[in-house]
Formats: C-alpha cells, structure tokens, sequence
C-alpha cells in the first residue's frame, strides 16, 4: 500500500516577523503562537517529550522503502524562492525549527529552488537536528559543466550529471547523505532506466539513502523501479487536481512505492487574502 505524506508548501507567504519566530505546526497549516518571539542567534535541539503536540504528530512509512517520516512534511521552496519577495532568513531558519520542535520530521528543497540557495537556508535550519530528520531534494536541471550556471533552462538526468550535481547537493544540505533524492522533471533525452542506475551508483556509494520520482507517469514509474526501487513518487494532488488518482496512484500502491502530494491544500487556497471575501463554491 502506497502510504500518503501531506506536504505544506508556500506556508510562510505573509507571515508577520513575530508568527515566524513563534510559528507552530497545527493540522496541515502554520499558525501563530502565544510564544514571545526569541532570537535565532543559537541553535539547540529541542527536548521532544517536553512539548505535547510533538506526542500528536503521526508518522508514515513510504512504501516497502522503511523510510519513515511525519504525516505533515514541510515544502521549503516558497522560503526564499518563486513565492514573491523573499523572506526574512532569519525568520525563515526559525519556522524550520519551530517546525521541527512541533514534531515535523519531513523537509523538502530541491537544487533548482533559487538555485542552490533553498537547499543552504534548509541545511543551515536543520543542521542541529540532522539525526532527527529526513530532507528530500531533487534533480534533473542543468548547471552547465560546472555545476553553476544558471537561467540556462533546460533538463540534464545523464547520470554523470547526476554523480555530479549530487556533489553540491551534499554540501549545502551539510549531510554526508542525501535521505531522498527525486529527479525532478523527467528528461525526455534520458532513458529513465539510466536515470535510476545513476542514482543506484550513488546508493551503493553511500551519498544517498532513497531514490525518488516527481511528476513522472505510471510507465516511467514501474520502468525506474525495475531498475532502482522508488521509495517515494511526489506529484501535484489536491481538491483542484485529481489526475493521479487516474494511473499514478494505482500502480504505486501496486509496487509498494509511498505518495507524497504536494500543494495539496491549492497553494494555500482557502486561507489566501484574495480568497477570503469569495465563495469557494464560485471559483
């Protein structure tokens, strides 16, 4: 059975500096705490058993895979990439953190998101508690030879490229290995068979844990795993976007692979200024 993990993404547009400081995890959104705000001047890891919606938090297993993760992850895209002006760092760093404190074990960031720079702010915020948690990022967009060009647009899945670019990945997350590596986007000009032997290469090699898919179709999906077991898929799913109910999900609950839906709440739909004064059922 295909386990399913909810993902919060553009969590933190709008959010005043003090709800950022005093952020907690409740349900699927980030609300604001009675908590006067503290400096991110020091990291310390929290004491878990302390807080008792830590007690609350479910956790899930991603398939066959026994990587186990919170119910509720945490997109970190919108923290400083693609959502408008970016945040305050600071106030960014301490919503991870509140996050993990709330019992969020589940953090996701990918190479493209700035570029590079998402996955600096995450490695930074979750640094004091890497043993506490899994981070998932993903690749499949091209850097140029050496790894650091940007705005050329284009897909790149070789799997010297991937061997490569995972270099970098390692090194801004601050990790030895990555827990969960999606390719992003599938390279039409990549048959996706080598696409899952490279990342195989780099399980075997220790960099990382669990290889991943996001948007892939079923066809690509049972064809990677044929090579590499896929521990989770990661696809657009919501009220607004039911597509994967089609083939996606079926056959990963047949192969044993975890869903992780992302913008499963419509990128804040129902709680967005724009929206309030409207009639859902109208839009």
């Amino acid at each position: 059975m295909a386990m399913r993990v909810g993902f919060m993404t553009g969590a933190t547009r709008g959010i005043s500096a003090e709800i950022a400081k005093t952020a907690r995890v409740d349900g699927n959104q980030v609300v604001a705490s009675d908590r006067k705000p503290q400096a991110v001047t020091e990291a310390r890891a929290p004491t878990f058993n302390s807080k008792p919606e830590v007690q609350k938090m479910q956790k899930r297993k991603l398939g066959n895979s026994g990587l186990e993760v919170s119910a509720i992850g945490l997109g970190c895209m919108g923290m400083n990439y693609h959502r408008g002006p970016a945040p305050d760092r600071n106030e960014m760093i301490a919503l991870i953190r509140a996050a993990v404190e709330r019992g969020v074990t589940f953090f996701d960031t990918a190479q493209a998101y700035g570029p590079f720079t998402n996955e600096e702010l995450v490695g930074e915020a979750l640094a004091p508690f890497r043993d506490q948690v899994v981070i998932a990022t993903k690749f499949g967009q091209d850097f140029g030879p050496d790894a650091k060009q940007v705005g050329l647009n284009r897909l790149n899945s070789r799997p010297e490229y991937i061997k490569q670019i995972a270099e970098g990945s390692l090194q801004r997350l601050r990790v030895e290995t990555i827990d969960l590596f999606y390719q992003h986007r599938v390279d039409p000009n990549v048959p996706i068979e080598d696409v899952a032997g490279g990342v195989k290469g780099l399980i075997q090699q220790g960099k990382v844990k669990h290889f991943g898919l996001s948007e892939a179709g079923a066809q690509t999906i049972r064809r990677a795993h044929a090579v590499q077991p896929v521990a989770a898929v990661q696809s657009e799913y919501s009220l607004w976007w039911r597509q994967p109910e089609a083939e996606v999900l079926p056959a990963s609950e047949e192969l044993g692979i975890g869903f992780v839906p992302y913008q499963s709440v419509g990128q804040g739909f129902s709680h967005r200024q724009d929206r309030r004064d409207h009639d859902l059922r109208q839009q």
